[in-house]
């Protein structure tokens, strides 16, 4: 599981302190990711990373998640508490079986995730709550060619090692942070395109400019495999340069 630690606790007189209180105390719901991952043919893990990544993006941008919509409620329910994030893994019967529940399926070169409208934390359907959250570690079976700096780069920190799965739900944080900080005009456009983006671990010196750049930097809770406050993720976007 990852949960989005965006809000700064900087002391008990700060209002970021309130507003973390404010989300601890709201009824929490989760956003649940599906990765699919046959037996004999998983998906690279930086293409699984980057359609996980887009998968949020998409739910976001989705006329369901706004307004009146389908999903708006549960949604705005969702960011108003801590913005959890969880992927779990299926494969065969499984994952058709996830296709039958209300969600959106994302492809990338070769990787699919399912991504579905947020559950309360404690009320996951049944098909997708008894669906495994280990056994998600992949490779890439060659490494990935340099980033194109035209797209939005997503930059993993380099001193940290997370699995797979705990991985795709950090870049879908760190696309949502983005989203939120782009206007309405960039969200356009990057919506038009199909939410283009790259996945990709930072050098060590790289990294340590990106921390002072002020672009979106994910910090996560720590409730699993990494320790309360490690900065996972940078989003790139150009139009937040």
């Amino acid at each position: 599981m990852s949960e989005d630690p965006t809000v700064p606790v900087t002391g008990q007189s700060s209002p970021f302190q309130d507003e973390r209180n404010a989300r601890d105390e709201a009824p929490q719901f989760v956003l649940p990711l599906v990765v699919r991952i046959e037996r004999d043919a998983p998906p690279a893990r930086t293409d699984a990373l980057e359609t996980a990544a887009r998968a949020v993006l998409l739910l976001l941008a989705d006329e369901r998640s706004a307004g009146d919509g389908a999903w708006a409620e549960t949604v705005r329910n969702w960011e108003d508490a801590r913005i959890r994030k969880v992927v779990r893994r299926a494969r065969g019967a499984e994952w058709r079986r996830a296709q039958t529940l209300d969600g959106i399926t994302v492809t990338g070169t070769a990787a699919e995730v399912r991504v579905f409208p947020p559950v309360p934390l404690d009320g996951w359907p049944k098909d997708l709550a008894k669906l495994q959250v280990s056994g998600t570690e992949l490779d890439d079976p060659e490494p990935p060619a340099a980033p194109d700096p035209a797209l939005p780069v997503l930059w993993l920190n380099p001193d940290l090692r997370m699995s797979a799965g705990k991985t795709m739900a950090q870049t879908g944080h760190a696309a949502q942070l983005a989203w939120w900080a782009l206007s309405d005009a960039a969200r356009t456009a990057w919506h038009t395109t199909g939410f283009p983006l790259t996945v990709r671990t930072a050098t060590p010196a790289h990294w340590a400019e990106l921390t002072t750049s002020g672009l979106p930097l994910v910090r996560d809770a720590g409730f699993t495999e990494i320790a309360p406050g490690s900065a996972t993720v940078i989003a790139d976007h150009p139009a937040l340069r």
